[in-house]
């Protein structure tokens, strides 16, 4: 199953490093160009443990759906979100956050994928989801680094 793993530092506190992550308003600032919206569950805010938001966006031209779970989640440390209905065959992705000192983070992304339909589903995770998702993610990431830095100095 392909993984995409992605460390990144943050000149932030962990605390608004996770909560950033975890914000539905952020994501949909992140995901402004596939049109994405949250259309159930929760819309709004900060996701909790045991939560769902259900996302509707366009992929390479296609309308998709998918509703996610928060599965666990240490807070400040860690959460891990996982598809529970969507195009995907399994999708998780789990959010680490290590203190390296009270105005800096490590956020990394571990993020597990498998399409369906056996070996095309393989071949497409291969030729080109993995390299579409891993630009989402770095994408997204530079978007929580830029506000929880931003943040964070008109703080100081």
């Amino acid at each position: 199953m392909p993984t995409i793993h992605l460390n990144t530092n943050i000149n932030a506190p962990i605390q608004t490093c996770f909560d950033l992550a975890r914000s539905i308003d952020l994501h949909l600032d992140t995901m402004q160009h596939t049109n994405e919206q949250a259309v159930a569950g929760v819309t709004g805010g900060l996701i909790s443990p045991g939560e769902t938001v259900t996302w509707r966006a366009r992929h390479f031209g296609v309308s998709l759906q998918m509703s996610i779970k928060i599965t666990e989640m240490m807070p400040v440390t860690s959460f891990t979100g996982e598809q529970i209905k969507g195009p995907f065959k399994k999708l998780k992705h789990r959010h680490i956050f290590q203190y390296i000192k009270p105005e800096q983070t490590l956020m990394i992304d571990e993020f597990e994928f498998a399409s369906p339909l056996g070996i095309l589903g393989r071949l497409a995770d291969t030729l080109v989801l993995k390299k579409y998702l891993t630009d989402l993610l770095i994408n997204r990431n530079k978007i929580i680094k830029n506000k929880a830095e931003n943040f964070h100095e008109n703080l100081t």
